[in-house]
């Protein structure tokens, strides 16, 4: 395995683990309509993921990161070509992050209300995007010769990508009920139970449709093995939530966001980014790569650095590891 393998493999462990992690979160973040009941619940939906909300993010600033420095061309064709949606994902986490932090600087109850419903759609918009520009990664959009994106924000719309954006939609906020049951007391834990059964029938459809599609398509026998780890796991998931177990709910919806996201991975290499116009015009994880000296360098730096940043967010969620509920949330909220 040559290091451009070895980083293709990085970037798709960044990426899972993004989504991993920015799944619940998103999911949190939609909860906080269709779940709370009034501003005491939301506050307590919120304060689940308050501790952590940040440090998530920091796996997708270096799964960008890692994408600019071992696969520049990879990088420059998904920026330019996907614009406006990233542009679109990074505006609503800038709010999104602005909402957590000034929601409760003031006491007005417009002013609350405003940002709570910023959380919401900034939580929302992001949650479908991604399923749709990956969607269109794995798929494969028009690419030139040039290693240019040479289609419009329409050919972007299209029903693969559509699905893929529905299935991330309900899988995160699936994965948002289940890490809710976990992290709360009382009335709302309950109904965060009842809420994840009937969201993950609901993801069920989806998640069979677009991973089926992505096997008929693209699959080989290791990303079917990744799909059926995805299908299996999302049933476990169902099951050990019925029968109130928290802790097993969650781990299996988290298993499910990680097999589907490495089965994509397994059908995109070698490719990183396929050309629909011309085969010989797909970007591989070959001719998008940085030299083999600056993967040397990259490698050598993200060596010492991923641990200590994984040990130092695995320890975050150490300490705020205990359930919340409205009996925490002071009068002045």
């Amino acid at each position: 395995m040559q290091l451009h393998d070895v980083w293709f493999v990085l970037i798709a462990v960044l990426w899972t683990g993004y989504f991993f992690l920015e799944g619940f979160d998103f999911g949190i973040g939609i909860h906080t309509k269709l779940l709370a009941r009034d501003r005491r619940e939301k506050r307590v939906l919120i304060n689940t993921i308050g501790p952590v909300w940040d440090g998530n993010e920091v796996w997708l600033i270096s799964a960008a990161g890692a994408t600019f420095a071992a696969f520049p061309d990879w990088y420059a064709t998904l920026f330019s070509g996907f614009y406006l949606p990233l542009l679109l994902i990074l505006v609503c986490l800038i709010v999104r992050g602005v909402a957590f932090e000034y929601r409760h600087k003031r006491s007005e109850e417009q002013w609350q209300r405003n940002w709570e419903n910023a959380i919401f759609w900034t939580s929302l918009l992001p949650a479908v995007l991604w399923g749709v520009m990956f969607g269109n990664i794995v798929h494969g959009v028009k690419i030139d010769a040039h290693k240019e994106y040479v289609g419009s924000v329409l050919d972007l719309l299209n029903p693969y990508a559509i699905l893929g954006g529905l299935l991330t939609l309900t899988l995160f906020t699936f994965h948002g009920a289940v890490f809710a049951s976990l992290k709360t007391t009382g009335d709302i834990r309950q109904r965060a139970r009842r809420m994840a059964t009937v969201l993950g029938s609901l993801t069920a459809v989806p998640t069979v449709g677009f991973l089926g599609w992505t096997q008929a398509d693209k699959g080989d026998g290791t990303s079917l093995i990744a799909m059926i780890v995805a299908v299996v796991a999302l049933v476990a998931a169902l099951g050990a939530n019925k029968v109130g177990r928290e802790g097993w709910a969650f781990a299996f919806s988290g298993i499910t966001v990680v097999a589907a996201v490495a089965m994509l991975f397994l059908t995109l290499f070698p490719n990183v980014m396929p050309s629909t116009l011309n085969e010989s015009w797909n970007l591989t994880v070959g001719n998008a790569s940085s030299s083999p000296y600056t993967l040397k360098i990259i490698t050598w730096c993200a060596g010492f650095a991923t641990p200590l940043v994984m040990l130092y967010q695995g320890w975050t969620y150490w300490v705020f590891r205990k359930r919340i509920g409205t009996q925490h949330i002071a009068d002045a909220h």
